[in-house]
């Protein structure tokens, strides 16, 4: 099964071009930023809350002026480890289908230029090359659609997350 998987994706990188390997290393990258941000919601957050709270509780002041910085700085600091990594996701989202457009418009230039030295559109050439083309688009939007879910997931989680925090910190 993995020895059929690699030969897929050499497959697809051989007829759609360099693009295609840069499109998977994004979705590589992608996917491992989204399980690791998985991990951390299941894992690391439970216990990061549980310390935030205990050391809030743990105050003798809780209602000065003073503690209130201290507990927004305590939520802004939970919050900032919920939402590390969230930058470089939205970022590979759209990043895909763009390079999957970049590598259509270069299979097509190829195409016209092939034409152009040939001096004719032969119609099977032209559709080998286009199909070529394609491949470029078709991975960029695999990668991007698969990766839309969980950014939107993670940024969403993170929002309630805080709010949550902010609530057991009672003043």
């Amino acid at each position: 099964m993995y020895g059929q998987t690699v030969a897929a994706v050499a497959q697809l990188v051989d007829e759609g071009g360099p693009f295609v390997f840069w499109i998977f290393a994004s979705g590589v990258v992608l996917w491992t930023l989204v399980i690791e941000r998985w991990w951390f919601y299941m894992a690391v957050l439970p216990r990061l809350a549980r310390e935030t709270e205990q050391a809030w509780l743990a105050r003798q002041d809780r209602s000065s002026w003073c503690a209130r910085q201290i507990r927004d700085a305590m939520i802004s600091r939970v919050n900032g480890a919920m939402t590390a990594g969230f930058p470089l996701l939205q970022v590979l989202v759209p990043l895909s289908p763009l390079l999957g457009l970049i590598g259509t418009v270069s299979g097509m230039l190829e195409v016209f230029d092939s034409m152009a030295l040939r001096g004719n559109a032969d119609a099977r050439t032209m559709a080998s090359g286009v199909s070529h083309a394609m491949i470029c688009t078709m991975t960029g939007l695999a990668v991007s659609i698969t990766g839309l879910y969980p950014v939107h997931y993670f940024r969403s989680r993170a929002r309630r997350e805080t709010e949550l925090l902010a609530d057991r910190l009672a003043f």
